[in-house]
């Protein structure tokens, strides 16, 4: 595997596809209020960059950084390929945004995810990189629905 990570651009059609069907099967999951996932144009913020990592020319996994001001940020968009999973491509691109939110000054980093089943699996790898249930940041309210985690360094 000769993964190689970049900035999406959200006008190519394989990265909007890819996005979409995130946003579409999350969106399929839970409540409307609940749904947190952001779509194209909400991905477009200036607030945010998107990566997606790329392997032989298709795209296979997406993370995104959301800078929330004082030093802390939220990663968001966290998606692998349903025939990529368990192969550390979720991880691959977890380091790369924590390695990019050390570099932008971040000493704090959130994420929302969910509480179902479905979830357990991300909800794990972000325990193994240090993250640690917190109550809800930024612009969220509690929601049973949601599972808040953030790091320090």
């Amino acid at each position: 595997m000769s993964v190689v990570v970049r900035e999406a651009d959200l006008t190519d059609a394989q990265v909007a596809a890819f996005l979409t069907s995130h946003v579409a099967q999350l969106r399929g999951m839970s409540p409307p209020e609940s749904t947190h996932a952001l779509d194209l144009d909400g991905l477009r913020d200036s607030a945010l960059t998107v990566w997606v990592a790329y392997d032989d020319g298709c795209v296979v996994a997406s993370a995104a950084l959301k800078d929330l001001g004082d030093g802390h940020a939220e990663l968001k968009s966290m998606r692998t390929s349903g025939d990529r999973q368990r192969r550390g491509l979720g991880r691959l691109m977890l380091d790369h945004v924590l390695e990019q939110a050390r570099a932008r000054g971040c000493t704090r980093l959130s994420l929302e995810t969910g509480t179902e089943d479905f979830f357990a699996p991300a909800r794990s790898l972000y325990r193994r990189a240090g993250f640690q249930e917190c109550g809800p940041f930024g612009d969220y309210r509690p929601d049973p629905p949601s599972t808040f985690m953030t790091m320090s360094w």
